[in-house]
């Protein structure tokens, strides 16, 4: 299997591939979910990885092994927030250097929508990017470049994580067994990506209409 292959079936069958890690490894899961979320909120150079998804997916899982969900939700919620701490401090201190080299490790395009973005919404921006996918991962390394006040970006971080933690998490922990979802789950899946990506992918034609 080649490796979009190998990506489309573990983002379409993410509830097997979650269940088979929490089989194997235990209470080691939580470990397993911080490193992906961490990754996924404080490295540019990760925004592919399952963020909403996994978290619905997640919530599902434990409803369904009847297990508290507590302990989930809160280590989602300090890898979100460890991950966030990273990419600001990141893009504070090292941003500028990045752009001004020759690397492709930096989606350039991306990161200028994230910009304008920002522009454009001001501080509510970090709430609204925490549930898009790409601008999630971008925008706090723009806050850091941009410098934006630590204070005021970490306490819109702080809420934005417990409002996308508490929607998506507890979604799934209260409708992902629901017959209807539980036996269309991997198209609940793909709704829930799409969803995800439609503003983004919205934002970004309008964009490229109004440049030409």
């Amino acid at each position: 299997m080649d490796l979009f292959g190998a990506f489309w079936d573990l983002i379409v069958h993410l509830d097997r591939h979650l269940g088979e890690l929490t089989r194997d490894y235990g209470t080691w899961i939580y470990a397993i979910i911080f490193a992906i979320i961490f990754c996924e909120t404080g490295l540019v150079v990760t925004p592919f990885l399952p963020g909403d998804s996994l978290l619905f997916v997640a919530g599902a899982l434990w409803a369904a092994a009847d297990r508290d969900v507590l302990p989930l939700a809160a280590t989602i919620i300090v890898a979100a927030f460890c991950g966030d701490n990273l990419n600001y401090f990141f893009g504070r201190f090292l941003g500028q250097r990045l752009l001004n080299a020759n690397t492709r490790l930096i989606n350039r395009q991306a990161l200028e929508r994230t910009r304008t973005f920002y522009q454009k919404h001001g501080g509510k921006t970090v709430i609204i990017a925490r549930f898009l996918p790409l601008i999630r991962t971008f925008a706090p390394f723009v806050a850091g470049i941009g410098r934006m006040s630590y204070a005021r970006y970490i306490a819109f971080s702080i809420a934005a994580s417990l409002l996308w933690v508490g929607l998506l998490v507890y979604a799934g922990y209260f409708f992902g067994n629901v017959p209807i979802v539980k036996n269309n789950f991997s198209l609940v899946v793909l709704g829930i990506i799409v969803v995800s990506l439609a503003p983004g992918v919205y934002h970004f034609l309008r964009a490229r209409l109004r440049r030409a």
